[in-house]
């Protein structure tokens, strides 16, 4: 941990220096809270431009940045969060805590659990929720955090003094942090965050296989576009995503598929009133939502 003449995280270590894990990066430099960021990453490609975009220092082998760093940041997908940590569990100095930006908690939990057994005490699984469709280093954005929700779901051993220090990581990056157990985040998130990717890309490929796909989109304006922004993802993270919360996502969707069914069967019908009534309750609901979130 840092000492008063230190930066709050004297040594960072980021696997997967894209859109989130570059933005930590850089949301901790430009706080005057990081001393030296260590580097993880796939392809040399990728570690040499986030070292010339200034978001790392070095790049280092996962067993490397397990021995050397504060904080570790796992910002991969989640389907490979597993072989992480198997890499980085014999080396894991005592003082280091590890902590994770996948998009489900409860089978990263699980995960830790069977991977580091007693030690998952220095192990803090995490969500922040902020994002873009962008990838790569060129994404990362040091004020990407700036207001955003982040979810941390600790376990029982975990010191609160750990707890406390991650807190206090994410609110100088501009975060608000919010403690759940993981099973709440994920039934929450596959109603608010999955499904509408699960939706978007189904549309988007509805579309993208129509028969006259190229007129429809170049005649495809701003409402196009605001629905289907999420849809140009990261296949990979998303696959890993819907995977790994599949059975949240499922309950999500066929509650969706009630009410879609539902507003179909005013259209059928021609009920004009019905119809009204459910567009009015939804642009109720979004006002409200935009109104209180600050998320137009």
């Amino acid at each position: 941990m840092s000492t008063l003449s230190e930066p709050l995280v004297p040594v960072l270590a980021v696997v997967g220096i894209g859109l989130i894990g570059g933005s930590f990066a850089a949301a901790l430099r430009r706080a005057g809270q990081v001393g030296r960021v260590l580097g993880v990453g796939r392809s040399q490609a990728s570690i040499d431009h986030a070292q010339a975009l200034g978001l790392i220092d070095e790049a280092v082998t996962l067993e490397q940045a397990a021995q050397r760093a504060d904080l570790v940041l796992l910002a991969t997908p989640v389907g490979a969060m597993g072989p992480a940590l198997r890499s980085m569990a014999p080396y894991l100095s005592p003082h280091v805590l590890v902590t994770d930006a996948g998009s489900t908690k409860a089978d990263v939990a699980d995960m830790a659990r069977d991977i580091l057994g007693e030690r998952c005490a220095q192990f803090v699984p995490g969500h922040p929720i902020a994002g873009s469709e962008m990838t790569g280093p060129q994404a990362a954005d040091a004020l990407l955090f700036q207001g955003r929700n982040v979810i941390l779901t600790p376990f029982d051993q975990t010191p609160a003094s750990m707890r406390a220090w991650l807190t206090k990581v994410w609110e100088v990056c501009g975060a608000r942090v919010i403690a759940m157990n993981p099973a709440t985040h994920d039934r929450a998130l596959a109603s608010v965050s999955h499904v509408p990717h699960f939706l978007a890309a189904a549309y988007m490929a509805q579309v993208s296989r129509a028969s006259n796909a190229d007129l429809r989109l170049s005649l495809a304006g701003t409402g196009f576009r605001d629905f289907t922004r999420i849809a140009a993802g990261s296949p990979e993270v998303w696959r890993d995503i819907f995977l790994s919360n599949r059975e949240a996502v499922l309950q999500e969707i066929e509650q969706f598929g009630v009410v879609l069914e539902d507003l179909r069967q005013t259209l059928e019908h021609a009920d004009a009133h019905a119809l009204e009534e459910v567009l009015e309750q939804a642009a109720l609901a979004r006002r409200f939502w935009g109104s209180r979130s600050g998320l137009t």
